[in-house]
């Protein structure tokens, strides 16, 4: 693969005015009194209402008027003059379908990563819960005395799994060097290849800001993917007016540092600044460290995932004794590229998609998004060949679409098929880091509705959201409030973007979806997350 703030605002939570049960809302059919009970000689009064139909026109008006004054609380909330934002938001009964307040809801706004919502959807009803990456380890040559003649040959489809959440970024790649010496093979005499076809190029998104492709949620996705395609820049202060010392972890990424990083006396907050022009391989780190103060780190995303996931391999079976006599190398760098028949050593699967799905929604992973995208593409283009006899050699040739562009048709079908109209949305990537996404706050509710409705999906996916106050990126935030351990719902940041989307479980056990949007503000994101959570509080304490 070829590649080349803090403020707080304090919010009062408005008065939880209406929080008493209401009595049901049916009504009982009247029983005649007996005949004895009205003497034949006196004339009944006029027919009247029964009690029971009484109470629930009452409570009906009273349920009522508890929705009126959550809509002007929830004003009050979204009008706030401290903050200047334009909010899409809708609240909706899962329970009885009715919207309990709307707010810009079919207004067009950047979802940042509540994109993932739309694609962990999507690729759940089209790849299926239990879908699994597979990963083969080939060769083109021949194994004898120990000896692979030939190079070895790792067939990617995208695994993201291949990473130190597991404790041991190298894991499997040690678990692959068992696998070759149980075949026999203790020397390879050939490369390390990567093949990396089974997923198009580019490895961005549309719309990803250029500044951003340095960090590692920038980072590039690919078929060969090891390490969440990112590594750790280390900074090491010294003595104070002595030069910080600067690597990179794990090495063999092609990527080098360039640091120009002074230590300061202790005490003062460290101010470093990295930067990498895309289709270079240095990164430049300027600023400042503490004396004393430990180990400062970044997360930054590689140039090339083919080529370090070749490299960390080879590295690997060296470490565990297989000796390898050749480089590690991407198959794009071949020329001409290998044809000779290759033959299948082992195949490695990646844990399911309930696994994966899980990381990627807790913890808003912006690689697992991507790749999900791009499989689902190529997942509908392997359908969609034609058979060899259907070619008509006549016909101009046209630019056959990508994974993407399968992608968007997949989202598409999927979402029209759940009543999501295509106005509702526009798909540029799968994270959620495109500044060309926009999404309705609708959108998402009918999405999350779906899902939560649909006995194959409902599980699962309420599994992968994000719990307040408990786990994944709301894991500090609305604790200690009726909200903690009840609100189920994705975050998403990006540059003058919040979004909070999701379920939660009013104080009378009523089921509420919910999608809070807020674009083109200036304030900082803590006080357009106070917002949210205020109106999401108030939500919790709602009753009829």
């Amino acid at each position: 693969m070829r590649i080349a703030l803090t403020c707080s605002l304090v919010l009062a939570l408005a008065a939880a005015s209406g929080c008493a049960k209401a009595h049901p809302t049916t009504t009982s059919p009247t029983t005649p009194a007996p005949a004895s009970a009205t003497p034949a000689s006196v004339t009944p009064p006029p027919a009247s209402p029964s009690s029971s139909a009484r109470d629930a026109r009452e409570d009906s008006a009273a349920a009522g008027g508890r929705v009126a004054a959550l809509r002007r609380e929830l004003d009050a909330v979204f009008d706030n003059p401290g903050v200047n934002a334009l909010w899409g938001v809708e609240i909706q009964s899962f329970d009885t379908g009715e919207v309990l307040y709307a707010r810009h809801a079919h207004l067009l706004l950047m979802p940042a990563s509540n994109m993932k919502i739309v694609t962990m959807s999507v690729a759940a009803e089209r790849l299926g819960w239990d879908y699994r990456f597979t990963t083969d380890v080939a060769t083109d040559g021949v194994i004898a005395g120990g000896t692979l003649t030939g190079d070895l040959i790792v067939i990617g489809r995208g695994d993201p799994s291949i990473s130190d959440r597991d404790g041991s970024r190298t894991r499997v790649f040690e678990e692959w060097a068992g696998k070759l010496k149980a075949l026999g093979v203790t020397r390879i005499d050939g490369r390390v290849v990567g093949d990396d076809d089974a997923l198009d190029e580019p490895a961005w998104g549309d719309g990803w800001a250029w500044d951003d492709l340095p960090f590692g949620y920038s980072a590039p996705v690919g078929a060969l993917q090891f390490n969440e395609n990112v590594l750790r820049l280390v900074v090491r202060p010294g003595r104070a007016g002595e030069p910080a010392t600067a690597a990179l972890d794990p090495e063999g990424s092609g990527l080098t540092v360039d640091a120009r990083v002074a230590t300061t006396a202790a005490g003062i907050d460290a101010d470093l600044t990295v930067d990498r022009r895309p289709g270079t391989t240095v990164f430049r780190v300027t600023g400042h460290v503490a004396e004393g103060a430990g180990d400062v780190a970044r997360t930054l995303a590689v140039e090339n995932p083919t080529q370090y996931f070749a490299a960390a391999l080879r590295q690997t079976l060296i470490a565990q004794g297989i000796v390898v006599s050749g480089p590690a190398i991407d198959i794009d760098d071949l020329t001409p590229r290998p044809n000779a028949a290759r033959r299948v050593l082992f195949t490695c699967q990646s844990p399911p998609l309930t696994q994966i799905g899980t990381t990627f929604m807790k913890v808003s992973q912006n690689l697992f998004g991507e790749t999900l995208l791009r499989t689902v593409g190529a997942r509908d283009a392997a359908r969609a060949l034609p058979s060899p006899a259907a070619a008509d050699a006549s016909a101009p040739v046209a630019t056959p679409p990508t994974d993407v562009d399968r992608a968007r048709e997949a989202y598409e079908s999927v979402l029209s098929s759940w009543g999501v109209a295509p106005g509702e949305y526009i798909l540029r990537d799968g994270s959620g880091l495109s500044r060309y996404n926009y999404v309705t706050a609708h959108a998402l509710v009918q999405i999350l509705r779906r899902m939560q409705r649909d006995p194959r999906h409902a599980a699962a996916f309420d599994a992968t959201l994000p719990i307040a106050g408990k786990d994944g990126t709301l894991a500090s935030r609305m604790r200690a409030t009726k909200a903690a351990g009840n609100v189920h719902a994705k975050t998403g940041s990006i540059a003058n973007v919040r979004a909070l989307s999701g379920y939660l479980t009013t104080a009378n056990g009523e089921r509420l979806g919910f999608s809070i949007i807020a674009n083109n503000f200036k304030a900082l994101p803590p006080a357009i997350d106070a917002i949210a959570e205020q109106a999401v509080e108030r939500l919790v304490h709602f009753s009829r």
